[in-house]
């Protein structure tokens, strides 16, 4: 059996990104990914401002030893700047975020002032040059303000906003198409037969591609047919980037997606070394590439964030793609294990006053989808590792570093 690790490895050295793009506006534009730099069009910031609020001054001014009364002459707000010149023995009240008047080049603090009338009395002490914001000092013009292959965040947004630039040029959506194989699924809404259960995997899957960002197609659920599941294939890569199966990729009689892939495209099949899920589909139906995923419906989550999801980012331009790193927890209890594949168990994690702890959260069977509600990440243990007594260090992932 292949490692995780050479699974990934295989997956990463194959992909190739979009390069299609398409403009959106700026508040449509959180969680896409640039298609190229974002260059900023002037300076910022745009002037000298005040980083504090209090008097702006020319430094040359003030006595070192002693203190200093000038002639407050105006004001500064932000958005409204003085408009004279600083004059020698002269201050200006200043608001932070103002533009410097032309003279002076100090801001003291209104905490380091005393004021009487039109006067202004200043501390000694003052550094030349303190609380200033130059002009350009975050972003020089026509520098990089955010690089091509990132993906935009919150702060990402508001410094596009900050260059006043209302749209984006992002990589176009990744289209996915989802299809559940196997006679024992059932749609929402159907009446269960005999050994039959509800289908979760489409409605798992569907949720995880949208929080990346994906536009998703879903076809449905196959029956164990090979004709009808051929259909769907070809109609699935014929309108996707992307095609994602639950089921049918182990050796039974009824797993048919083997020797259809085999008909229909490039597909590379893994025993994989991994607990929960086994068996992974990977490679490519005509244009569009394929994962074809186990069926038990917590291995589904569990493949997606081993091995879909940064395979996905890959493809939207993300760049780097750095996959979730986990954190160091303390295990609250023993585990039982036998070396030979990496584990992914579903854990609750707790901070106290001295480290993150974690346990186990209740039984790890792989298709006991409640558990993984129960959780709040994976207790992942590596293929070699064995029985692990409390007290011991483990890495632990948390869920929102993944879905």
């Amino acid at each position: 059996m292949q490692s995780v690790i050479e699974a990934q490895r295989a997956i990463a050295t194959q992909i190739v990104p979009l390069t299609a793009w398409e403009l959106v506006p700026l508040g449509q534009a959180l969680g896409r990914v640039t298609a190229e730099p974002i260059i900023a069009p002037f300076p910022v910031p745009a002037h000298d401002n005040a980083a504090m609020d209090g008097y702006a001054v020319c430094f040359t001014d003030l006595a070192a030893d002693r203190p200093t009364t000038l002639t407050v002459i105006g004001n500064a707000f932000a958005g409204h700047p003085f408009t004279g010149d600083l004059t020698p023995g002269s201050a200006v009240r200043i608001m932070t975020g103002a533009e410097i008047p032309a003279g002076a080049d100090t801001i003291v603090p209104q905490e380091s002032c005393r004021t009487e009338g039109n006067e202004v009395t200043i501390a000694p002490g003052q550094l030349a040059g303190q609380h200033l914001r130059r002009a350009g000092e975050d972003l020089a013009a026509g520098s990089v303000a955010i690089p091509a292959g990132c993906r935009l965040g919150v702060a990402e947004v508001g410094l596009i906003g900050s260059l006043g630039l209302g749209t984006v040029k992002v990589v176009r959506r990744l289209r996915c198409a989802l299809l559940s194989t196997g006679d024992e699924v059932a749609a929402i809404g159907e009446h269960l037969l005999p050994g039959q259960i509800y289908d979760s995997n489409r409605h798992t899957l569907a949720a995880a591609l949208t929080r990346l960002g994906c536009s998703v197609l879903d076809l449905g659920i196959v029956r164990d047919n090979p004709e009808l599941l051929r259909e769907r294939l070809q109609m699935a890569a014929a309108n996707a980037d992307v095609v994602l199966t639950s089921g049918g990729v182990s050796v039974g009689e009824a797993d048919h997606i083997r020797r259809l892939l085999a008909e229909l495209g490039e597909v590379h099949f893994w025993q994989l070394a991994i607990k929960p899920g086994r068996p992974l589909a990977f490679g490519r139906i005509g244009t569009a590439w394929f994962f074809g995923l186990p069926g038990n419906p917590v291995a589904v989550l569990v493949a997606y964030a081993a091995f879909v999801r940064d395979a996905l980012r890959q493809l939207q331009g993300e760049m780097p793609v750095t996959p979730a790193q986990p954190i160091p927890a303390t295990l609250a209890h023993p585990i039982s294990k036998k070396p030979g594949r990496q584990e992914y168990l579903r854990g609750i994690a707790e901070r106290n006053e001295l480290a993150l702890t974690v346990k186990v959260a209740g039984a790890q069977g792989s298709g006991i989808l409640s558990s993984m509600v129960r959780a709040n990440g994976f207790i992942v243990l590596p293929e070699g590792a064995a029985d692990l007594p409390a007290g011991c260090t483990v890495d632990f992932l948390p869920f929102e570093r993944l879905f």
